[in-house]
């Protein structure tokens, strides 16, 4: 059956393609000692939404009206991903006279500031956001997940407007 035809088979797809993205995040973590910046702590943020509205569509197995209203979350957590993995791209790809500087970890930031100011300054970026510890196929992992983003982003519209088609 395609996934296409199945919502449920869908959701439970991309629920396990980011829950894969997520569990390669925590290999080069504690395995290849990769501290996550935080710019790719809020990547990861963004995938656990897109598994959880996953989750909830797996669960409720959505035809029409409901199936864009699980695409829309989807997307707007995969857009919001998009945006993170973006700027970290953006910042990659400064010259060095031109990245900022390292900040405080985000653990201290968030004890120490008020939200609103510590995303301010995680959305800012600093310098340990700009540095490239991995890639594969010349590409970061900023790179890669605003690639991976994108490709959710698509699936999820792709999906909603096939199954509005098929009246699934």
């Amino acid at each position: 059956m395609s996934p296409m035809k199945s919502p449920r088979l869908f959701y439970l797809g991309l629920a396990l393609f980011c829950g894969a993205l997520l569990g390669f995040g925590f290999y080069l973590q504690f395995s290849r000692g990769l501290e996550p910046c935080p710019l790719c702590i809020f990547q990861r943020l963004a995938y656990m939404g897109v598994i959880v509205f996953a989750a909830i569509g797996l669960i409720h197995g959505p035809r029409r009206p409901w199936l864009p209203v699980y695409s829309g979350l989807i997307s707007l957590s995969a857009l919001a991903g998009m945006a993170i993995a973006g700027r970290q791209v953006w910042l990659q790809h400064l010259p060095a006279d031109q990245v900022p500087e390292c900040g405080p970890g985000l653990d201290y930031m968030l004890q120490v500031f008020p939200l609103s100011q510590t995303l301010k300054m995680v959305f800012t970026g600093s310098g340990e956001c700009a540095e490239v510890h991995w890639t594969f196929l010349t590409l970061s992992i900023a790179e890669w997940s605003l690639v991976c983003f994108t490709l959710i982003t698509a699936a999820a519209l792709v999906h909603t407007f096939k199954g509005e088609r098929q009246n699934v």
